[in-house]
């Protein structure tokens, strides 16, 4: 497998979202992760690799991981998959929050909504969905066993947790999400977050397991 990390800045903004371009290096389908501006650097990677664009995965709908996908998908293809819940935002500035950071009114249409458990390849690669509420009610995580890494969007980042005071937000289940879905993994998977740098399972731990079992 082949994973780049690629800082893109979402327009009009000094705003840094993680996008994370993926590719199996035997069929050469990709997949990249939260395109949140840039789709020209992002398909340069593309087209470095010699890779087919397969799949636009979004962890939520907020503006600064969507604002290149119209862009991307008009240069490379590859179907946007968003969760169920969370499918909405792509058209709905209100809960997407263009407005907030001074971006146009995305108009995206998914082409598949996930739900939990899922599963998603990339030629020889699995990823398996994992529901993770509470940054958005339709915030989700993937997960490669077999690569030992999972892509937590704004659910996770190191030290900390995302934010819930935003639309469709609650501190409750994004603390229920970590501490029952994420913390489960093994301790040596690798995090990928939304923003910042990269950590692990077992860096985490310690933060959750204070919370673990308190009531908010």
């Amino acid at each position: 497998m082949i994973l780049k990390r690629v800082q893109v800045k979402t327009t009009q903004v000094n705003l840094l979202t993680n996008s994370y371009v993926i590719c199996d290096e035997d069929s050469k389908e990709a997949m990249i992760i939260d395109p949140g501006g840039e789709p020209e650097k992002l398909a340069e990677v593309l087209d470095i690799l010699g890779a087919n664009l397969k799949y636009i995965f979004l962890t939520h709908c907020h503006a600064d991981h969507i604002g290149g996908v119209a862009e991307l998908k008009r240069l490379k293809g590859g179907k946007i998959l968003i969760s169920r819940a969370d499918s909405e935002g792509l058209y709905n500035e209100e809960v997407n929050l263009a407005y907030f950071i001074n971006m146009e009114k995305p108009e995206l249409e998914a082409d598949s909504r996930l739900d939990d458990n899922d599963l998603i390849h990339i030629g020889n690669i699995e990823f398996k969905v994992i529901a993770t509420p509470g940054h958005t009610k339709g915030g989700l995580c993937l997960y490669s066993e077999k690569e030992g890494l999972v892509f937590t969007g704004d659910t996770m980042f190191s030290g900390t947790w995302g934010r819930t005071d935003l639309p469709t937000g609650s501190f409750e289940e994004i603390i229920n999400s970590i501490t029952n879905r994420l913390m489960i993994l093994p301790d040596e998977t690798i995090v990928y977050p939304g923003h910042g740098k990269i950590t692990m399972i077992q860096d985490e731990k310690n933060i959750y397991l204070e919370l673990r079992g308190k009531d908010f």
